[in-house]
């Protein structure tokens, strides 16, 4: 990993969810590795450091049990090859029962901070789900929602400020603990309060925040009630940079910071003036890890799902198309099967011989508009099935399932991926397809997710809202000469393996050391 002296700091990580979670089984305490490209990129880094700490939330039972067994203190945890505790932080080894053990490869210290449950619903369920998360996406009509009663307004106060200041002091606590100076790298859309209350306890740190998901304009944010608006946008400015995907979201937030707060800014080189600092928005592409990638497409149990897929879905001439999403209204799931009717009623030549299946993850159950969107696909899915079924074959074979081995098989053998979010901060799934696929697969993707800045050249480009232009765009990647999905596939994944995730981290942290003064 390059630039692991990080700045000649000590590292302090904050996101919601940490790199191990524990839980129990017959055995004791168990402790998984999270999952994903954000968990490995950062794990990577603070592997690598003699002083780093990764602060993180209480995701299960066995982690709050944990937090309450620390006492506020950090914890030594081994992520590689097999994770566990190294010692015990909280004295006491036998609340684990007895399974501490010396690190024998890759190991990490993590703080997890244990809120109170109502709290944390209204931080999590009322405001960060979906409130946030609906105005970064667009998902609100603004005709009929949002309202904000009391209730919104005590549960932003009560809930998202109060977790906010709680996982702010121990950051703090972390910062101090290592002298007063750190690096701090704070992640996503929970923590927009945390920078300016860990500044305002340790003036010396060298802060910054990245937003994974969209950053609309002005005008989106003017949803909000005023005086919440401004302490999100005053929070976040006690970063010293900014970052996000894309060069648009920086450019958004700068203009937010202008039109919002009336701070003086430099929009060509993205900075805003607060006092006498200056915080810089900068955009930095996530991307994903190529040769872990390659490593399970090699592996057995891909092997199997890809015999079965071919079986089910391909021969005779036959095509497959694929999506791999959440059920997040933000994918804009009903919308692309509603194309795909589109396509077949206008080519009728392709029922029977194209195939979409849809690998679907169900997402925040427990909120209203998701429950409801879930039960939207399932009948918009029937009625297309139930017109388009030929000679036994359904047109859609929709799972709800989270099945990586499975998700990777279907990368590798699809001749269409389907990307047509409303609004994504990035789509990863885009970028596993172009490594993974050796089929000469066409990216159909929407022009709104963040992906399109880097891959929108090589994939055909999708108008999210547009059904007659998705069904369109849907027979021109499945008509493309094979000479022509191979070129673009092959410089789609040129781009993303020489933009991977290592980069993704290594470019944020070589402009750190630039903007510090380390370089």
């Amino acid at each position: 990993m390059a630039h692991t002296d990080v700045l000649d700091l000590p590292l302090v990580l904050l996101s919601n969810r940490g790199p191990v979670s524990f839980g129990r089984d017959s055995a004791g305490r168990t402790v998984n590795r999270g999952a994903g490209g954000l968990v490995s990129a950062l794990s990577g880094l603070a592997e690598h450091l003699d002083d780093a700490v990764w602060v993180c939330g209480a995701a299960t039972e066995e982690d709050a049990v944990v937090a309450r067994e620390a006492a506020g203190k950090a914890l030594h945890v081994q992520t590689l090859p097999v994770p566990h505790l190294v010692d015990s932080a909280f004295g006491d080894a036998s609340a684990d029962g007895g399974s501490n053990k010396p690190a024998d490869g890759p190991s990490i210290k993590i703080r997890i901070v244990e809120t109170d449950p109502f709290a944390y619903a209204d931080f999590y369920s009322v405001w960060s789900n979906p409130i946030l998360w609906f105005i970064q996406h667009g998902l609100y009509g603004r005709a009929y929602s949002p309202d904000f009663t009391q209730a919104e307004h005590e549960a932003f106060e009560n809930g998202y400020a109060a977790v906010n200041r709680a996982y702010a002091d121990a950051v703090a606590d972390e910062v101090r603990a290592r002298g007063g100076k750190a690096l701090v790298l704070l992640q996503d859309y929970h923590f927009y309060l945390v920078a300016e209350h860990v500044r305002q306890q340790c003036p010396d740190v060298v802060l910054t925040h990245f937003v994974h998901i969209p950053w609309p304009g002005p005008d989106e944010w003017r949803v909000l009630p005023a005086d919440i608006r401004e302490r999100l946008l005053t929070g976040l400015l006690g970063s010293d940079v900014v970052g996000f995907h894309t060069r648009r979201y920086a450019r958004n937030f700068v203009l937010c910071a202008s039109e919002l707060l009336g701070l003086p800014i430099d929009l060509d080189a993205m900075t805003i003036n607060v006092g006498d600092r200056v915080v810089r928005a900068r955009y930095y592409p996530i991307s994903v890890d190529p040769a872990a990638l390659d490593a399970t497409l090699a592996s057995e149990d891909v092997a199997a799902h890809v015999s079965m897929l071919r079986y089910i879905f391909l021969g005779d001439d036959r095509q497959l198309m694929l999506r791999v999403d959440r059920t997040d209204p933000s994918k804009n799931v009903v919308r692309g099967f509603q194309a795909f009717r589109t396509l077949l009623e206008q080519h009728p030549e392709l029922v029977g011989k194209v195939s979409f299946l849809a690998l679907l993850q169900p997402s925040r159950t427990d909120v209203p508009e998701y429950a409801d969107y879930i039960a939207l696909i399932g009948g918009v899915v029937a009625e297309i099935n139930a017109r388009f079924t030929k000679d036994g074959r359904q047109p859609i074979d929709l799972r709800m399932v989270e099945d990586f081995a499975l998700a990777i098989a279907a990368y590798s053998i699809c001749d269409v991926l389907v990307v047509n979010a409303i609004a994504d901060g990035m789509n990863l799934v885009a970028k596993e397809v172009a490594v993974v696929n050796g089929r000469g697969g066409v990216l159909a993707l929407s022009e709104t997710a963040g992906a399109h800045e880097e891959l929108g050249e090589h994939a055909v480009t999708l108008h999210p809202f547009d059904l007659q232009q998705m069904a369109d765009a849907f027979y021109s990647a499945l008509t493309m000469p094979l000479e022509e999905r191979h070129r673009r596939l092959a410089a789609a994944a040129e781009q993303v393996r020489t933009h991977d995730v290592a980069r993704w981290l290594s470019d944020q942290l070589a402009d750190l050391r630039r903007i510090a003064g380390f370089a």
